[in-house]
């Protein structure tokens, strides 16, 4: 498949884009590169942890758009998926993330489906995340639990998966 135009780092899958290499098994780096100079963007990296198997993959969406946050729509600009193959502890980095307020929304897509499976169309069967570490109550995080500035300074978040069933 040719590379995406606005991301030459990315391939296009069907509602996502993947890194097109990846390093060290569960390490994988994302790029968001804009007009505004690399020297103010920053380097995100992410430690997933409480994986409860090592099946499937995750995937992990960083996002600057409040709206419709925790899905992550692959078209917006505004947005990076990443998937990595599920390991006990993932770690993946976005780098070159320009300054702004981001939230990064994890999901253990154990059968690789490419969605999150619930029971009783409302529960979560598989395992997800949240930037910030943020809570889930009756239902998914705002975006403002899960935001976080971005100013040019190397970033390091631990993201510990949750798992309802």
């Amino acid at each position: 498949m040719p590379p995406s135009t606005k991301r030459r780092e990315f391939v296009r899958v069907p509602g996502l884009l993947l890194v097109a290499g990846i390093i060290g098994g569960a390490s994988v780096t994302a790029s968001a590169i804009s007009a505004r100079s690399v020297e103010q963007a920053s380097t995100i990296t992410v430690t997933v942890t409480n994986m409860r198997s090592t099946e499937g993959v995750v995937r992990a969406c960083i996002t600057a758009r409040s709206k419709g946050f925790p899905k992550c729509d692959a078209s917006d600009a505004g947005s990076i998926n990443v998937v990595a193959p599920a390991a006990e502890t993932v770690t993946f980095s976005f780098t070159n993330v320009t300054p702004g307020r981001y939230a990064i929304a994890l999901l253990h897509d154990e059968n690789n489906n490419g969605k999150a499976d619930r029971a009783l169309m409302m529960m979560p069967t598989e395992g997800f995340g949240f930037s910030r570490d943020a809570k889930v109550r009756m239902g998914p995080p705002k975006f403002d639990d899960a935001a976080f500035d971005v100013a040019g300074n190397p970033i390091v978040q631990t993201i510990r998966m949750r798992y309802m069933l």
